[in-house]
């Protein structure tokens, strides 16, 4: 089995903890809209750029480990390729944690097979995590937000709730076939925001998941290199 081990930092009440993680499983949850209107509204928008409807939601696609990042910049081929700011759930030391990452997906590919696509780029994540268990009494309450810099300018690209995915304990639970638990070692992106003004590539994807009750952000940034497309 392919592993990756990462460089993590998990955050309790009583404190950091940085520590080798390893990741055995990488999972990309797809159309998990809690509000039907909104997720509606995502799939018309890749349905504009031919990406077919899902036979399902949620859709559950697996993707190698190795595609798991943490640094500041990805390559990828050619100028087809975007961000999507994502919350994930890891599981660790018998543990689940929440973090924040971008299932960043070449939209070109997408339209042959989206399958194929969430295996060609990076899947940036930041480093830090929080301890789910320590959230779960306010999840609602969290936001994301990704900002992309095109044309020189900062742009607000995602902004909503964390409400706008299903719950994270029943992503777990439709995942796993009952139980809203990960296995040891597994990293799951938990679905996506409508993008402001369509989907489209940047050279800079920023985001953030804000908890306005305890006060803290998690966040991310890397930059992206296009690379030619010979032939």
């Amino acid at each position: 089995m392919s592993e990756q081990v990462l460089s993590l930092e998990f955050v309790t009440r009583t404190g950091t903890q940085a520590r080798q993680a390893t990741v055995r499983q990488l999972v990309v949850a797809g159309w998990t809209g809690r509000d039907r209107a909104a997720m509606e509204k995502h799939i018309v928008e890749l349905e504009a750029l031919g990406v077919r409807r899902p036979a399902s939601t949620p859709v559950y696609y697996r993707v190698a480990t190795s595609r798991l990042t943490l640094a500041p910049s990805i390559q990828v081929s050619g100028g087809e390729s975007s961000g999507e700011v994502e919350f994930v759930l890891a599981q660790f030391d018998g543990r689940l944690w929440v973090g924040l990452g971008s299932d960043h997906t070449d939209r070109k590919v997408e339209t042959i097979g989206v399958t194929i696509s969430k295996q060609l780029c990076e899947k940036p994540i930041g480093a830090r995590f929080w301890a789910f268990d320590e959230v779960a009494a306010h999840w609602d309450q969290l936001v994301l937000r990704a900002f992309i810099v095109e044309g020189g300018k900062r742009t607000l690209y995602q902004e909503g709730p964390v409400t706008t995915m299903q719950d994270p304990r029943d992503l777990l639970a439709a995942w796993t076939g009952g139980e809203p638990v990960l296995a040891e070692g597994t990293l799951m992106f938990c679905g996506t925001l409508a993008a402001k003004g369509g989907i489209r590539p940047a050279w800079r994807f920023e985001m953030e998941l804000h908890d306005p009750v305890l006060q803290r952000t998690l966040a991310h940034a890397y930059d992206i290199e296009t690379l030619p497309i010979a032939g």
